[in-house]
């Protein structure tokens, strides 16, 4: 037997199939419905994560606001929107409220003679309600730690965030020894 050779003529080209007019429409019938599952689905999940919670939300804030697609009959007027409540502040802070740490900004220390210490009070408040922004408080602390004693000294806060105060100089008979604040008493004024 021998071997033959036969030719196979070349295939002609042909474009892929074209999609049928049945499958065309169901592409974006299928995107649709799932974009709408997806969406359904996220706005189920934020209605369950916002379910009891007693915080008023962007809608319930804004309820009484006229929207771009409202019509005059569903705009609120000035007597339906809730004003906003008064805000309430502590009208008597206790020393309890405040805790004074001190910052030391200059030491000199003599050997075994001691050390004479500059520091300044930084002060925190801790209340329940604010401080009232518009009334100045005067504050008495006392340090401890000095070789000769307690000092006290008094601090103006006002605007909540402005302090005034004196540094305190005092001798200690050691560079070891331990300096601490204690607040003793506030008055308010104002």
């Amino acid at each position: 037997m021998s071997e033959q050779t036969v030719a196979i003529p070349p295939m002609p080209d042909t474009p892929p199939p074209s999609p049928s007019p049945q499958r065309r429409g169901r592409v974006p019938f299928l995107v649709g419905f799932g974009t709408g599952i997806v969406a359904s689905g996220a706005v189920a999940l934020v209605l369950f994560l916002t379910i009891g919670d007693s915080r008023p939300t962007a809608a319930s804030v804004t309820a009484g606001s006229p929207s771009v697609n409202a019509t005059p009959s569903a705009v609120a007027t000035t007597e339906e929107v809730a004003e906003a409540p008064e805000e309430v502040f502590n009208s008597n802070p206790v020393a309890e409220d405040f805790t004074v740490t001190l910052r030391t900004t200059s030491k000199q220390c003599f050997g075994s003679a001691g050390c004479n210490i500059t520091v300044e009070p930084k002060v925190s408040y801790a209340g329940l309600l604010p401080l009232d922004p518009g009334k100045e408080h005067s504050i008495t602390y006392e340090v401890h730690g000095s070789e000769d004693g307690s000092i006290i000294q008094t601090m103006e806060l006002s605007d909540q965030t402005s302090l005034s105060y004196r540094p305190t100089v005092l001798s200690t008979s050691t560079s070891k020894a331990k300096l601490t604040a204690k607040v003793t008493d506030v008055e308010e004024r104002g």
